[in-house]
């Protein structure tokens, strides 16, 4: 299990992104291959559409700080993408 601040939200996407994608723009912008262990865009239920945001889970929370240093803002399938922490989700 990766340690706490290791996953980061990801807005902005292409309707054509998807979580493999995903996986491959951030491990190329890292530099590191094999740094991202998770990748999911979010879909919508009804509809099967991508909802425009997502989430990436690194190995470790320093490569995860670098990421969003390095990929916020950069162009991710056609779209300027916007990356920062994901904030821990209330159940």
């Amino acid at each position: 299990m990766a340690e706490q601040g290791c996953r980061l939200f990801v807005g902005n996407l292409s309707w054509s992104t998807t979580d493999e994608s995903m996986r491959e723009a951030f491990e190329q912008g890292s530099g590191v291959p094999g740094c991202v262990i998770d990748s999911k865009v979010i879909l919508d239920r009804e509809t099967n559409r991508s909802r425009g945001f997502g989430f990436v889970t690194f190995s470790s929370a320093d490569l995860a700080s670098a990421a969003i240093a390095k990929m916020n803002g950069m162009d991710v399938d056609g779209r300027p993408v916007r990356v920062d922490m994901a904030s821990s989700r209330q159940r």
